[in-house]
């Protein structure tokens, strides 16, 4: 029973040595990337509805015609 208690007590000092290392990496990674890492895999675009897209064409259509009509 010693030896399997020695064994025992070993895993649980490695789990502890594996989870400070993750904490390691983690602050690492929080470091990096500048406080969140979760958004890796995010590629930061949008994507704007057609009547979106048909409002600002509109809106830009009228500036052109502004600036065409004060020329």
């Amino acid at each position: 029973m010693t030896n399997l208690n020695g064994v025992l007590r070993q895993l649980r000092n490695e789990r502890q040595r594996a989870q400070q290392e993750v904490q390691r990496i983690d602050a690492a990674l929080t470091a990096l990337s500048g406080g969140n890492h979760k958004r890796q895999g995010s590629t930061g675009t949008r994507r704007l509805s057609a009547a979106a897209r048909r409002k600002i064409a509109a809106a830009q259509r009228a500036r052109w015609a502004k600036i065409k009509k004060a020329a």
